[in-house]
This record gives structure tokens, C-alpha cells and sequence, in this order.
């Protein structure tokens, strides 16, 4: 339910710019991260396609899995269920023996998981999202939508551009900019509405 502030807050916001011509779901999301940035600059980064965002709204309502990077943005997006890259058992020793970061080291082995239908959120690591497109070029993952805002000056700009050739359902940003917050808030614009219990059932 919204609360008078957040109401408020999002009447400043349509006044400040108009979001009114944009498709439902990327309506919500792009509002959401700029409601949760108080930046309405956002609405020039992100790149959002209508028909990714309902596949992946879809998929969650019907219980497919949700991974994501970091315990971050597990967090923020709780109560809904997520499957946290790091924290899959063996991280560190496939890092060391592929060498590879410990961020596409645990993309990896989730991969290996959920190969198929899964919706993929990354927010803090560049090197988690190419091995996501990297997983995907050879087969290997097929993702009903991919949430790829990692940020930093190294690597993120080209790790959503390799994401946006992919031709994988995404949502992403232009520039270096990203983070959990921005990963949970489009999270949090898709799953409105949607019960807990059922989106992540799959999740075990």
C-alpha cells in the first residue's frame, strides 16, 4: 500500500518530468529507480524493453527463480526469495582453479542450478553479468529476463553493452552508474502486487 509520502514523492516527481507515454511496467520501474534515486536523470540511462519486463513479471508470478549477485540485493528485494551467486557452496575454489572472480565464479555454479527460465539481477559486480552473457552465448543459461545494472568505472559500461548485443531479455543503463538499489528498486516495480510465497517457489 502507498503511504501519503510516497505519494507525494511521486507526485514531484510526475511534475518534474513526464512519464506518462511510457508502456505500463517500464512506467513503474523507470519511476521506481527514480523514485528510489531521487534522480530523474535515470530516465536517459536505462534502456528497458516492455515485452523483457512482462516475461520476467510472469515468470516470478509463476514461481521461476530468482539469482541474484550479491546478499545485498537478496536483501532488499526480501521477502522475495533469492538465490545469492556468492554464496553458493564452492565459490572460492572455482574462482581459483577457473580464474575467474568470485562473482562469476558463483554465477557460474547458480547456472548450474538454474539453467533454464530463471530471472538474473545483477547489481554490484561487472564480471557477474559477463558471465551471465558469456553462459548464455554457449548455451548454457537461458534467462527469462536479465537485470543488468552493475556499476564502477571498470568494466560495467561494457558489460551492459555485451548484454544489450546478447539479445537476451534485459534491462540495463548506458553508463557506469547501477548498483543493489537500482537492481532491487526494478525488482521491487516488477513483483508489485505479487504474493511472496508463490514468486521464488521454485527456489531450493
Amino acid at each position: 500500500m502507498t503511504g501519503p509520502s510516497e505519494a507525494e514523492s511521486y507526485r514531484i516527481l510526475r511534475s518534474r518530468v513526464d512519464t506518462s507515454d511510457l508502456p505500463p511496467l517500464t512506467r513503474s520501474v523507470v519511476e521506481r529507480v527514480v523514485h528510489t534515486t531521487a534522480d530523474t536523470s535515470w530516465i536517459g540511462d536505462l534502456v528497458v524493453d516492455e515485452a523483457a519486463l512482462q516475461a520476467g513479471r510472469a515468470a516470478l508470478a509463476a514461481g521461476a527463480p530468482l539469482v541474484v549477485d550479491v546478499r545485498m540485493l537478496a536483501a532488499a528485494v526480501a521477502p522475495l526469495p533469492a538465490v545469492v551467486g556468492l554464496d553458493q557452496r564452492g565459490v572460492s575454489d572455482l574462482a581459483g582453479t577457473a580464474g575467474v572472480t568470485r562473482s562469476a565464479a558463483g554465477i557460474r555454479m547458480a547456472a548450474r542450478r538454474y539453467p533454464d527460465g530463471a530471472v538474473w539481477a545483477i547489481g554490484n559486480a561487472p564480471t557477474a553479468l559477463g558471465e551471465v552473457v558469456r553462459l548464455a552465448r554457449v548455451g548454457e543459461l537461458r534467462a527469462e529476463l536479465v537485470i543488468g545494472v552493475p556499476v564502477g568505472f571498470v568494466g560495467s559500461v561494457d558489460s551492459k553493452a555485451a548484454l544489450r548485443r546478447s539479445g537476451l531479455p534485459s534491462i540495463s543503463t548506458r553508463t557506469e552508474r547501477g548498483g543493489a538499489a537500482v537492481a532491487a528498486a526494478v525488482l521491487n516495480a516488477l513483483t508489485r502486487n505479487l504474493d511472496p510465497g508463490e514468486a521464488g517457489a521454485h527456489v531450493g
